[in-house]
């Protein structure tokens, strides 16, 4: 298939679903909206699935990893090589996403989507496009052909998951300067300056601040990506995790599975698979606030609130198994918990307080 066909074959969130999900939530032996934003995500659920019972538990996150070649400009504190190393600390389960993977009872699929060079773990899936992005401060990162293959990729990985089963995947990445490129979707996207979307990533001084804006400000001015088009965006000042990203949620939209976001390179793919098909939101799960500066726009146009404020900025997808825990337990709550009819007790007293909060 193309990506023009995934991207059409999309559509919304089943309201019928929504609607006997909405039904059977009111039901429950509780007060009316007594257990808040659970109560919603148990009914997003539904109309993810089409089905009002679902399960949360067979879950997956997909890493995406990349080099980012505008890091030639100074606009990272780490060294490159980082991305190359630390993506078989991932892989392994050693890292932070790992680890928070494993205790949530979650699987990794780890992609070499761009790193620059090899990546010795046998554990990595081979998905690499190039050695890395090119430096969009000299020209655009990628080819337009190089990031519509990115986004198939993610594609793939959620049909992958799709096939074997999973009910609830998220992602992450690792690629040192994708910030960087984070910052420039941004900005492109948004029209807003580098003082208000640039934030200082894994670790910069005040000086490589001011340098990074500097550089991200320049690079959009020489590449004039268009706002209207969000390949274009992608391939002249994104990344190729970000691509692969974007395709993941593409993917789960058009597979109809529930996916988490991590952080805010994670987010800026979710919007750049929004944009191109706006029903890709109805299958998304903020996870957590980034601390990066560029999230909270990000959100705001997204229409989705994080589930959770842990001021974490790690990355490599650690937010996901975290909100792993609550989407799991926003199914158990529908699947589990009986309603007033089914133990006949009487609910003619109750009073809807959510009425009040609007």
């Amino acid at each position: 298939m193309t990506l023009k066909e995934y991207i059409d074959g999309i559509s919304g969130a089943d309201q019928q679903a929504i609607a006997a999900a909405k039904k059977r939530n009111d039901g429950l032996l509780k007060p009316l909206g007594s257990l808040g934003r659970l109560e919603d995500m148990a009914v997003k659920m539904a109309g993810i699935t089409g089905k009002v019972i679902n399960t949360a538990e067979k879950r997956c996150m997909i890493v995406m990893s990349a080099d980012n070649g505008v890091v030639e400009e100074g606009v990272a504190g780490t060294p490159q090589e980082m991305t190359r190393n630390h993506t078989v600390n991932i892989a392994e389960g050693v890292s932070g996403v790992g680890v928070l993977a494993h205790y949530a009872g979650s699987d990794l699929k780890v992609v070499d989507i761009g790193i620059k060079g090899e990546c010795p773990s046998e554990l990595v899936y081979k998905r690499k496009i190039k050695n890395g992005t090119d430096n969009f401060a000299k020209g655009p990162a990628m080819t337009r052909e190089e990031a519509e293959k990115g986004i198939l990729t993610g594609i793939e990985m959620v049909r992958m998951c799709k096939e074997e089963g999973y009910e609830l995947i998220g992602n992450g990445e690792m690629g040192i300067g994708n910030t960087s490129s984070t910052s420039a979707c941004c900005m492109a996207f948004t029209g807003l300056s580098a003082d208000e979307v640039v934030g200082k990533g894994g670790g910069l001084t005040d000086e490589g601040l001011a340098h990074k804006k500097e550089v991200i400000t320049k690079a959009l001015e020489l590449n004039q990506p268009n706002p209207d088009d969000p390949i274009d965006v992608l391939c002249k000042v994104g990344g190729l995790d970000i691509a692969g990203l974007a395709g993941c949620y593409i993917g789960a939209a058009y597979y109809r599975l529930p996916i988490v976001i991590d952080g805010v390179i994670s987010s800026v793919a979710a919007l750049i698979a929004n944009r191109l098909n706006p029903s890709c939101r109805d299958f998304m799960f903020a996870s957590h606030a980034s601390a990066e500066p560029a999230y909270k726009f990000i959100m705001k146009e997204l229409g989705l609130d994080p589930i959770l404020d842990m001021q974490m900025r790690l990355g490599e997808g650690t937010g996901c198994p975290l909100a792993f825990h609550i989407v799991g337990s926003a199914c158990a709550m529908m699947r589990d918990m009986h309603t007033f009819a089914e133990e006949s007790m009487d609910e003619t007293y109750r009073i809807d307080i959510r009425e009040d909060e609007k």
